[in-house]
């Protein structure tokens, strides 16, 4: 991550979650957190004043849930990049989440483990969804793919393409 200092809004409803992340971050030289939020009508305010580099966003908050605000969030501050940090592990909820624009999803059990490369990634305009849950996302991409081939060869086969 760059020498640049990377401003980042914590939001979560659970303070003792809040805390822990706020001061794991504060560790990282490049990463300073500029505010906490305990919920989705605040990130959105915070948001909107701070214009912060990065929203950790859970999804389970009071006043206006983590998809909802994001969605909200993409309005008032495009620029800032947006990594759910939550403890669900529906993939619809995760794939409803991502569909926001957000750059990744870490499961709060896999933060310890996984939340600093998922900031690094994100950061970075790359995607990072955490382990635990990864394999839905390859074998989604996969049959992606393979959809997006057989659709060339029907086309082909077809005299379309």
């Amino acid at each position: 991550m760059g020498s640049a200092s990377i401003r980042v809004l914590v939001v979560d409803d659970y303070a003792p979650w809040r805390g822990f992340v706020s001061n794991m971050l504060k560790k990282q030289p490049e990463l300073e957190v500029v505010g906490c939020a305990c919920d989705g009508l605040a990130a959105v305010e915070q948001a909107e004043q701070l214009q912060p580099d990065l929203i950790l966003l859970d999804i389970g908050l009071p006043n206006l849930n983590g998809i909802e605000a994001a969605t909200r969030i993409r309005e008032i501050s495009p620029t800032s990049r947006i990594l759910f940090v939550s403890e669900n592990r529906s993939v619809d909820i995760a794939e409803k989440a991502l569909s926001t624009g957000a750059g990744g999803y870490v499961v709060k059990s896999d933060g310890a483990s996984d939340l600093l490369a998922a900031i690094k990634a994100v950061i970075n305009g790359k995607r990072f969804v955490s382990a635990s849950m990864a394999n839905h996302f390859l074998v989604s991409a996969t049959l992606s793919a393979a959809q997006v081939s057989l659709s060339w060869v029907v086309m082909f086969i077809s005299g379309m393409a």
